[in-house]
């Protein structure tokens, strides 16, 4: 894949993560905007690799997708929470969500490379369905249905309730999270993440 489809934006290493010390949300500005389009392409700049186009028209493409994406969001979630992940002082990803009076809806969750499989994503689920549970709301979100991280929000009590084009509809209902399968140095207290919500 040519360079200019790739993040430009370097991830710095999480020491947090191996030293016990919890990632943290904040309001994403706009002056996070290119550091919020960067995650995007992130996320899907490997559907493109193989076009034969060139790659400053692919980096336009997803810049205007991530453009459109932003858009459809806050147009249809005005009360969202559009936050940036964290860690050790570094922007690592973001966390769209949205808090109901009966519902959580996850809008959007997305690392940069260098952060998925370490665990994070796993953390931050964890806090969102433990605060869920805590207020007795349910949670539901849409993942598209080829997507790997579909395991994980089984194993945290989502199942399917639909589908919608490419994607599934899953959702937890509201409930205890104690069922939740403890594991060893994912399950650190972070509550006060959502506390705010």
């Amino acid at each position: 894949m040519d360079a200019t489809v790739t993040p430009t934006i370097q991830s710095v290493p999480c020491a947090a993560l191996a030293a016990g010390v919890s990632p943290a949300l904040r309001p994403a500005l706009d002056s996070d905007r290119d550091f919020l389009r960067e995650v995007f392409i992130s996320t899907r700049a490997a559907e493109f690799a193989g076009i034969d186009r060139e790659p400053a028209y692919i980096n336009d493409l997803l810049a205007q997708q991530f453009t459109l994406q932003d858009s459809y969001y806050r147009r249809h979630y005005p009360h969202a929470h559009f936050d940036l992940v964290t860690c050790d002082g570094a922007n690592v990803g973001r966390l769209y969500h949205h808090w109901g009076s009966t519902e959580v809806r996850l809008i959007d969750i997305a690392l940069m490379p260098f952060y998925r499989g370490s665990g994070l994503g796993t953390q931050l689920m964890r806090a969102l369905v433990a605060e869920a549970a805590k207020r007795g709301l349910a949670i539901s979100l849409y993942v598209e249905m080829q997507n790997p991280v579909r395991a994980l929000y089984q194993r945290l009590g989502f199942v399917k309730s639909g589908e919608n084009g490419v994607y599934e509809i899953m959702r937890r209902e509201a409930g205890p999270s104690h069922h939740v399968v403890p594991q060893p140095g994912c399950d650190r207290d972070l509550s006060q993440l959502f506390s705010q919500t």
